[in-house]
């Protein structure tokens, strides 16, 4: 197993939102995170069949570029009702013809095929955030970290935080979606801390105490 004792580490990801919460992610364990942006690397073309599969084509293609040790995550939307869609496609259902990307869109598209397939009550929207974070070396040695959190959609979307379909999802047990919740609600964990709540925070929680030393 390779060490991380260099303390730097690339994250391999351009998007803003998922940046934001890894950077929060990694703060207590003193990491020198920079981003594949911060690099300027390109965007690999993610052409895998899973999460797994897609997160090491992003992981690996920064780690081989930097020669450092890259960490990317994977993940998306599967609904239960659209048998497992949008999953790997989640940001896909968000692209425009001009190659940007609109939840807004993303979200109505996700709810118009669930009303065309009659999920229209609450039992019925049931649906899970899976996130996958590949731990990826310059030689191709790579380790993987899976966190999912169950939960439903709603709609309309409810609050302006967050990022992606955040504001459709309800996590099971709360009464706010991801949209509506701060930063430290939906990700917020440290050693020692109850488990963590959002997807991404669960693999990462995985992640850190398998390769970070925490209990």
């Amino acid at each position: 197993m390779h060490s991380l004792n260099g303390r730097k580490i690339v994250v391999a990801s351009h998007n803003a939102g998922k940046l934001r919460e890894f950077s929060d992610l990694m703060a207590p364990f003193g990491f020198e995170a920079k981003s594949a942006k911060d690099y300027g690397l390109p965007e690999p073309e993610e052409t895998g069949a899973t999460f797994e599969e897609n997160a090491y084509i992003k992981a690996f293609a920064a780690a081989r570029a930097t020669g450092l040790p890259a960490l990317s995550d994977d993940s998306g939307l599967c609904v239960d009702a659209l048998d497992g869609a949008p999953g790997v496609y989640t940001a896909n259902w968000a692209e425009k013809e001009d190659g940007s990307r609109d939840f807004g869109m993303a979200m109505q598209r996700t709810e118009v095929a669930m009303q065309q397939v009659g999920a229209t009550e609450p039992a019925q929207r049931s649906g899970r955030f899976v996130a996958v974070i590949c731990l990826a070396f310059p030689d191709g040695e790579a380790e993987y970290y899976r966190g999912e959190v169950e939960g439903r959609l709603v709609w309309p979307p409810r609050g302006d935080l967050g990022f992606g379909y955040d504001p459709v999802f309800l996590p099971g047990g709360h009464d706010k979606t991801f949209g509506e919740m701060s930063a430290q609600e939906k990700h917020g964990w440290k050693p020692g801390e109850p488990d963590a709540l959002s997807h991404r925070a669960r693999a990462f929680q995985k992640f850190a105490e398998a390769r970070l030393g925490t209990e």
